[in-house]
This record gives C-alpha cells, sequence and structure tokens, in this order.
C-alpha cells in the first residue's frame, strides 16, 4: 500500500510546532507563562491521558466517581489527541494487536513510524467508525463521550481564549503549543521508544520495554514492559525504584474515596512472567555462546 500524506493531520502538528517555536521570541515569554503551562500540561496529560484516557477508560484499571471522570475526560480532549472513544479504540487495538501487522503503531514498521509517521500518513490500521464502536461498547452509547467527539476543537479554542484573558500572548504560545508540542512526544514516546530500547522484566509477546526516563516525562507511562504484561493494572512501576507519579496520584485519590475497583497483579502473576522472561533471556545467551564457541 501507498502512504500519502494524511494532511489534515500533518498541518494541524505543524501549525502546533511552529507555534511552539515562538516562546524562543522574548515576547512570548514570561514565567507566569511557563507556570501556566507546567500547570496545564500536568492537568491536560497527566491527569487527562495517563489517568482517564489510559488507565481508567481503556483498560479499566480504577473506577472513579461518575465527575472525576467526566472532568479528566474533558482534559484529556484538551490534550488535543483526539476524543474519548477515538483515543480508547485506537489504543485497544495496539494492545490486541501489538507490534504486529494491525498494530496502528507498530514499532516493526520503524522508530519513525511508531513514534509519529503513523499519524501524518495513510494508516490502515486506524480504526473507522464501525471499528470505534466495536472496541469503544462501554463508551459509544454515552451521551457525554459522543458529545466530545464534536466538541474536541471548540474546548481547545476555548482553553486559548481563557488563557489570553489570563495572560496575554504569552500564555496562549505557552499554555497551547509548547504545552502541546510536549504533551504530544511524551505521549509518542511510549509507542516509540518504549518499544525500541529499555529492560524487559517480564515475558510478553510485542517489544514493549521500561524506559526510566520515558516514565518521568510521561507520568509513569514508560514503564511498559510492565503495562504489557499486566495492561489491566493501575500500577505501571511495579518495582520500589521505577517512579509511577500517576500511581501515586491514584493512591491519594483513592485516600480521598474518589477511585475504587482498583486492580494491580497478584506477586504469583509477576513472579510467573517473570520466570518467563529470564527463561527466554537463558536461551537467547546459550544460543549466542554456542554461536560464538562455533566461530
Amino acid at each position: 500500500m501507498q502512504h500519502r500524506p494524511n494532511w489534515a493531520t500533518a498541518i494541524a502538528l505543524s501549525i502546533v510546532h511552529l507555534g511552539a517555536l515562538l516562546a524562543l521570541f522574548p515576547q512570548f515569554f514570561s514565567w507566569s507563562a511557563v507556570v501556566a503551562a507546567i500547570v496545564v500540561t500536568y492537568v491536560t496529560g497527566g491527569f487527562g491521558i495517563t489517568l482517564c484516557y489510559h488507565r481508567a477508560l481503556t483498560h479499566k484499571a480504577l473506577r472513579m466517581v461518575k465527575p472525576l471522570e467526566y472532568a479528566t475526560a474533558i482534559f484529556g480532549t484538551l490534550a488535543f489527541q483526539g476524543d474519548p472513544i477515538g483515543w480508547v479504540a485506537t489504543h485497544r487495538i495496539h494492545h490486541a494487536h501489538s507490534d504486529r501487522k494491525r498494530d496502528p503503531h507498530s514499532i516493526r514498521r520503524g522508530l519513525s513510524w511508531a513514534h509519529l509517521t503513523w499519524l501524518v500518513r495513510t494508516n490502515e490500521n486506524l480504526p473507522s467508525a464501525a471499528q470505534e464502536e466495536r472496541y469503544t461498547p462501554d463508551l459509544w452509547g454515552s451521551r457525554f463521550y459522543q458529545a466530545l467527539r464534536y466538541l474536541h476543537v471548540p474546548l481547545q479554542l476555548a482553553l486559548l481564549v481563557l488563557l489570553f484573558a489570563l495572560g496575554g500572548w504569552s500564555w496562549v504560545v505557552w499554555g497551547i503549543f509548547v504545552r502541546l508540542v510536549f504533551t504530544y512526544h511524551a505521549t509518542w514516546l511510549v509507542n516509540s521508544a518504549a518499544h525500541f530500547t529499555g529492560y524487559r522484566t517480564y515475558r510478553t509477546t510485542d517489544r514493549s520495554v521500561n524506559s526510566w526516563w520515558v516514565a518521568l516525562l510521561s507520568w509513569g507511562e514508560g514503564w511498559h514492559n510492565n503495562h504489557h504484561a499486566f495492561p489491566f493494572s493501575a500500577r505501571h512501576g511495579l518495582r520500589w525504584f521505577e517512579i509511577d507519579v500517576t500511581w501515586w496520584t491514584i493512591k491519594l485519590m483513592r485516600t480521598l474515596r474518589l477511585v475504587d475497583k482498583i486492580r494491580v497483579p497478584t506477586r504469583e502473576m509477576r513472579a510467573r512472567l517473570a520466570m518467563a522472561q529470564q527463561e527466554v533471556e537463558r536461551r537467547y545467551f546459550r544460543r549466542r555462546q554456542s554461536a560464538l564457541d562455533i566461530a
């Protein structure tokens, strides 16, 4: 199949990245704008994408009280990565076919494809409307989530107007364009770098790895081998040194009784897949040693 440009997405992403370059000019800089960008980044990326879109809606790793679920879903929509139904459908397809032919952003098609190109070129594995309905039956029938399909752009424009009213153009440049560039690449690095280089604790059928620096940039999402081993888990950083800010947030919300039905793997589950991965590594090193001995 010939991969032609997806012009709408390519132009939109180009505008966002070019807009972020305005941050290099002194007239668009202020410390208040930087602070505003940090706050909005965490609200839309940390709460909206990582907590709501990914762990709560896609994998049902926890249940939030409805007002919090709806609020964080709006935050996720403001991350401008698509409405909840489309985002969840795409990610569920990724897990169903991870790093195989039908994966929308398989690393087997190259690092650049997994990071960005899958969005800006013809991609036959992105879900159609019928597939979105099939993969998101829990969201498809909701009037709220159907409404967000049409409010995706208006909500972003409303945020832009609000930021301009509060802080002028510097707040718009940092709170919209710089913020979007950061959250885009933080999310895309999970698709690319966290399937490319890192360490594997658990055996999976894909190329997912754990990456500490991706985890720091994406509020804990970089512990990706852990996640693909146990996609239902609300906790991604499963070892003491694997920092998972979103898991800390979930524990705080549990204390405040804002979330329940939190799911994590048992010790037995973890031990079984860890031993399976260790056996894979032993076989690899035995074959490698045999090849060296023959040479």
